[in-house]
C-alpha cells in the first residue's frame, strides 16, 4: 500500500471541463494581481515623481485605492462567484456603515484640529 503512494497518478480525478475552469480561474487571478501591482506602482510613481498636481494627488491616490479595494473584494475574496449573496450583503452593509462613520470622524478631526 505505501509503495503505491510514492508513484504519480496516471490520470487526474478532475474532468477536462473542471481542469479548464481551474486554469481559467488561475489566469484571471494572476491578471488581477498584476493589475493591482500596476495600480500600486502608479500610485508610488505619481507621488514620487510628482506626475500629478499636488491638489489632485490625494483624490488620485484614493481613487486608485477604491479601484484596488473593489478588485480585491471581487477576485481574491471570490465575491463574484455564485452562491455568495450573504457574504456580499454583509460586506456591502459594512462598507455602507463604515464609510459615513470614517468621513464623519475625518471631518470632526479636521474641524477641531485646524
Amino acid at each position: 500500500m505505501s509503495d503505491d503512494l510514492s508513484k504519480p497518478f496516471s490520470q487526474s480525478a478532475l474532468s477536462h471541463e473542471e481542469i479548464l475552469k481551474i486554469n481559467r480561474e488561475r489566469r484571471i487571478q494572476i491578471t488581477a494581481f498584476a493589475f493591482m501591482i500596476f495600480l500600486t506602482l502608479l500610485a508610488f510613481l505619481a507621488v514620487g515623481m510628482e506626475m500629478v498636481e499636488p491638489g489632485f494627488t490625494i483624490p488620485f491616490i484614493l481613487l486608485l485605492a477604491v479601484v484596488q479595494f473593489v478588485l480585491q473584494l471581487f477576485y481574491f475574496m471570490h465575491l463574484k462567484d455564485k452562491d455568495h449573496q450573504w457574504p456580499n450583503a454583509f460586506m456591502m452593509t459594512g462598507i455602507v456603515v463604515a464609510t459615513p462613520a470614517v468621513i464623519a470622524l475625518v471631518l470632526l478631526l479636521g474641524v477641531t484640529k485646524y
